[in-house]
């Protein structure tokens, strides 16, 4: 009998969902930079990353209790990435999923404030022993988000795409950018499990080719469909 996958992911952005609100709610205020982290990471995305992390995750029999806090970790990182993507000296764009973006519901400072506090609650729950007893993983899964956000990965792809911008990029460095900018963090996503399971260097390799080239395909299909979204094909 097969699993209607819409279903299935509905049902495990829900799950995430109530996850993650408690564990915000551990530490937010009500001040105003609180609820706007909230604003921004409680924003009605599809969680298609937690998703992906649960999915490796049962493959590699690891409990819900340690991915969720996986999947919190990263999507802190992915809230942080767009609201910064989203202020006037990036991609400055006022909207994000039908909604005010952040800087344009608040302010640009108060934006630029959230995103690094979600940046850093990603590091805050990787380093917490609920992930694994093992200090050593939980090392080893900071020092894997760390490559992944720096120079190598996120900061270094934003760039190239501001680089880029209005200008006949030749595809291999499209690609090198998407492998940067996107590919990198859903290779986490598919490798984190793994390393938590204390699988094989083999089958962690796996695990991160294979998200690599999951997020190329989904950036090229989301550049398509903000493409041609407006057209009928």
């Amino acid at each position: 009998m097969s699993i209607n996958l819409n279903y299935l992911i509905k049902h495990k952005k829900k799950e995430f969902d109530d996850f993650y609100r408690l564990l915000l709610g551990g530490i937010l205020s009500n001040d105003v930079l609180s609820k706007a982290v909230r604003y921004g990471s409680m924003n009605g995305g599809k969680r298609i990353r937690p998703f992906i992390v649960s999915v490796f995750a049962d493959i590699a029999n690891v409990p819900k209790t340690r991915y969720l806090y996986i999947s919190s970790a990263i999507e802190s990182i992915h809230s942080y990435s767009l609201i910064h993507d989203d202020l006037p000296s990036m991609d400055d764009d006022d909207f994000r999923r039908g909604k005010p973006s952040l800087h344009k519901k608040y302010n640009e400072a108060i934006a630029i404030l959230a995103g690094d506090a979600l940046h850093d609650l990603a590091y805050e729950i990787l380093s917490n022993k609920k992930i694994h007893n093992d200090s050593n993983i939980r090392i080893k899964l900071i020092k894997n988000l760390s490559i992944i956000l720096g120079l190598k990965g996120l900061a270094g792809g934003q760039s190239l795409d501001l680089l880029f911008e209005n200008k006949k990029i030749h595809n291999k460095k499209i690609i090198k950018m998407y492998s940067m900018k996107t590919s990198a963090l859903f290779s986490f996503c598919c490798s984190s499990p793994f390393i938590i399971a204390k699988k094989s260097d083999k089958e962690i390799k796996f695990a991160e080719d294979f998200g690599n080239l999951y997020g190329l395909i989904f950036q090229i299909v989301d550049d398509i469909v903000d493409q041609t979204e407006n057209f009928k094909i």
